[in-house]
C-alpha cells in the first residue's frame, strides 16, 4: 500500500493540470462566497438554514460519501488486488442500508444541529456531549488524514513532484484552501461545493467507464480476461502470482489475512451509520420525508458510482498495469489519473484530476464544518457556557475550531502520505462504528440505556479502537506501515472493528445495567415519540 521506490513518470501537462485546477478552484471559491454571504445564524452556518431539498441534500451526500478513496483508493486497489479491493465498493454501499433502515429519520426527527444533539437528549447533557464531541473531533481527523494523503498522491502525480518535501506542500496548499472554503462559505457553501463535485465525480467516471467498455469492444470479459493478463506478466513476482479475479488476492493468504478481511468488513459496514459529517447531513433538509428522500438519492448514485470503479479498476489493470500504477508518484491512488490519460490524453487526465482534487476539497470540506460545529456547538456553547452562548459566538468558535483542525489535518496528513487512502478511510470507519454506532442504537431503541451506558460505550470504542489501531501492522512493522523504521505491532489485526465494535456494545450494556441511576422517563418518552413520529421536532430546531 506504499509508493514503491521507482522512476516516477511524468503524466500529462503539469502546466495543463495546474491550468484546470485554478478553473475549478476559482469557480466553486465564488458558488461559496456567494453562498456564504447569508450566514447570519448558526442554523445558517451549521446546517444552511435546512434549505435543502431531499434530492439535493442526497447529491450532496453523495458528494460528501464518494471521497478520494472511493475514487483513487478503490480503483488502484481493484486494479492491484482485484476481486478483494472490490470489498471496499462492497462494504461502503451496503452500509448506506444500514444508515437508511436505523438511524437516518430518527436522527432528523430527535436532533438539531450535531450527533451529540440525539445523545443527550434524554441523558446527561455535560459529559455526554463531551464523549460525543471528542468521538466526532477523532473519527473526522482520521478521515481527514485520509483525504490529505490522497491530495499529495495525485498532485504529485499530476505536477510530477515524487519527493516527499514538495507532497508535503502540496498538503499544506489544500489544508489551506479547506480552511478558507469552510470560513467563507459555511455548510450552505460546503453542501454546493459538494453537488457539484458530485455530478461532475459521477459524470466523469460513466464517461471513462463508457470509454474503457468502448476499448474492449463492451465486453465485460475481455476487460476481465486482459486485466489479468497484465497482472500475470508483471515484474514483480508478488503481483504476477495474484489471480485478480477470484478472492484472496490480498485477503486469503493466511487465517490472520482472513479475520482481517471480516474486521475490515464490519467496520464498513456499520461505520457510516455512525459517521458524524455523514449524519451532519440530515439536519441539512426541512423535514423527515426529506431525509428519507435524501439517503434514497445518495443510494442510487452511491450505487452507480461503484458499479464504475469495478470497471475502472480492472480497465487501469488492463490498460495500464500493475507495474506502472505502483511506480507512478501516488502508487496504488494513481491508478484513474493513469487511466485517464491512456483513454483522453492530457484534457481527459486534466479533468479527471481536477475532479478527483474537487472531491477532495468537498469532503475535507465537510469533515471539517462538521468538527468545528461540534465543538463549538457541544462542548462550547453546552458545555462551557450552559447554553448562553449566542449564536455570534458560536459560529466565532467555529471558525477558530476549523483553523487548528486544519492545521493538525495537514500534519497527519503529511504523516499518512503513500498509504492507500480507501484503507486509511477504513480506520475512520473503524472508529465512528465502535465509538457512536451503540450509542445512537441504544439510545434510539432501548429505554433503559442511561448516561453511564453512553460514556461507557463511547469512550470505550473510542479507545480501544485508536490504542489497537496504534499497535497494528498499520502503523509500524513492515514496509507499508506510516512509521516503517519502527516496530510495536502487537496487535495482528490492520483494521480492529472485529474488536473494538463488539466490545463497546458490551460496555454499553454493562455501563448501563451497573448503575442505578434512571433517567428521566418523560424525556425518554418525549425523545421516542419524536424520533418515530417527528412531532415536536420543527419545534425544536426552529429559529
Amino acid at each position: 500500500m506504499s509508493i514503491l521506490a521507482a522512476p516516477a513518470e511524468t503524466v500529462g501537462s503539469p502546466l495543463a493540470n495546474m491550468a484546470i485546477f485554478a478553473a475549478f478552484v476559482t469557480v466553486t471559491m465564488v458558488v461559496v462566497i456567494r453562498a456564504g454571504r447569508n450566514n447570519k445564524t448558526a442554523s445558517d452556518f451549521y446546517t444552511g438554514g435546512r434549505g435543502f431539498s431531499g434530492p439535493q441534500n442526497g447529491v450532496a451526500i453523495a458528494g460528501d460519501y464518494l471521497s478520494a478513496a472511493s475514487f483513487l483508493g478503490i480503483a488502484g486497489a481493484i486494479a492491484v488486488y482485484g476481486y478483494d479491493g472490490f470489498l471496499y465498493s462492497i462494504g461502503f454501499l451496503v452500509a448506506w442500508l444500514v444508515a437508511l433502515l436505523l438511524v437516518a429519520e430518527m436522527l432528523r426527527n430527535t436532533g438539531k444541529f450535531t450527533m451529540a444533539d440525539v445523545l443527550s437528549f434524554r441523558l446527561k447533557q455535560g459529559p455526554v456531549r463531551t464523549a460525543a464531541a471528542l468521538s466526532t473531533l477523532t473519527v473526522s481527523l482520521f478521515y481527514l488524514l485520509a483525504q490529505m494523503a490522497g491530495a499529495g498522491g495525485l498532485v504529485a502525480l499530476l505536477l510530477d513532484i515524487s519527493d516527499r518535501t514538495g507532497q508535503s506542500i502540496v498538503i499544506a496548499v489544500v489544508g489551506i484552501l479547506m480552511i478558507v472554503y469552510v470560513l467563507v462559505g459555511g455548510m450552505k457553501g460546503t453542501t454546493w461545493v459538494q453537488i457539484i463535485k458530485a455530478v461532475l465525480l459521477i459524470a466523469g467516471a460513466a464517461f471513462m467507464t463508457v470509454l474503457v467498455f468502448a476499448k474492449f469492444g463492451f465486453n465485460l470479459s475481455e476487460i476481465l480476461g486482459s486485466a489479468q493478463e497484465k497482472v500475470s506478466g508483471s515484474a514483480a513476482e508478488a503481483v504476477a502470482a495474484r489471480d485478480v479475479l477470484a478472492p484472496g488476492a490480498q485477503y486469503g493468504g493466511s487465517e490472520m489475512s482472513k479475520l482481517n478481511f471480516l474486521s475490515l468488513g464490519l467496520a464498513l459496514v456499520l461505520g457510516t451509520a455512525g459517521l458524524p459529517h455523514v449524519l451532519m447531513r440530515f439536519y441539512t433538509v426541512p423535514t423527515a420525508k426529506e431525509a428519507r428522500r435524501s439517503v434514497v438519492w445518495a443510494i442510487a448514485l452511491i450505487g452507480a458510482f461503484y458499479l464504475f470503479t469495478l470497471v475502472l479498476g480492472y480497465g487501469a489493470a488492463a490498460i495500464v498495469g500493475p507495474d506502472r500504477i505502483l511506480a507512478a508518484a501516488g502508487g496504488q491512488n494513481s491508478a484513474a489519473p493513469l487511466l485517464a490519460f491512456e483513454l483522453g490524453g492530457v484534457i481527459l487526465l486534466g479533468i479527471i484530476s481536477a475532479v478527483a482534487f474537487a472531491t477532495i476539497l468537498a469532503v475535507v470540506a465537510g469533515l471539517t464544518i462538521t468538527a468545528s460545529a461540534s465543538f463549538a456547538h457541544d462542548i462550547y456553547a453546552s458545555v462551557i457556557r450552559k447554553g448562553e452562548a449566542t449564536n455570534d459566538e458560536q459560529v466565532r468558535v467555529s471558525r477558530i475550531t476549523a483553523v487548528v483542525i486544519g492545521v493538525l489535518a495537514i500534519g497527519l496528513g503529511i504523516l499518512a502520505n503513500g498509504q492507500n487512502i480507501a484503507f486509511l478511510v477504513a480506520l475512520a470507519f473503524a472508529v465512528a462504528a465502535a465509538a457512536n454506532l451503540p450509542t445512537i442504537l441504544y439510545s434510539l431503541f432501548w429505554k433503559r440505556f442511561n448516561t453511564r451506558g453512553a460514556l461507557w460505550s463511547m469512550y470505550g470504542g473510542l479507545i480501544s479502537t485508536i490504542v489497537l489501531i496504534v499497535f497494528s501492522p498499520a502503523v509500524s512493522g513492515n514496509k507499508t506501515a506510516m512509521i516503517p523504521g519502527s516496530d510495536f505491532d502487537y496487535f495482528p489485526l490492520s483494521n480492529p472493528g472485529i474488536v473494538s465494535i463488539p466490545l463497546a456494545f458490551i460496555l454499553g450494556i454493562v455501563g448501563t445495567l451497573t448503575s442505578s441511576t434512571k433517567e428521566s422517563e418523560a424525556k425518554q418518552a418525549e425523545m421516542e415519540v419524536r424520533s418515530i413520529t417527528g412531532v415536536g421536532a420543527e419545534k425544536a430546531t426552529a429559529h
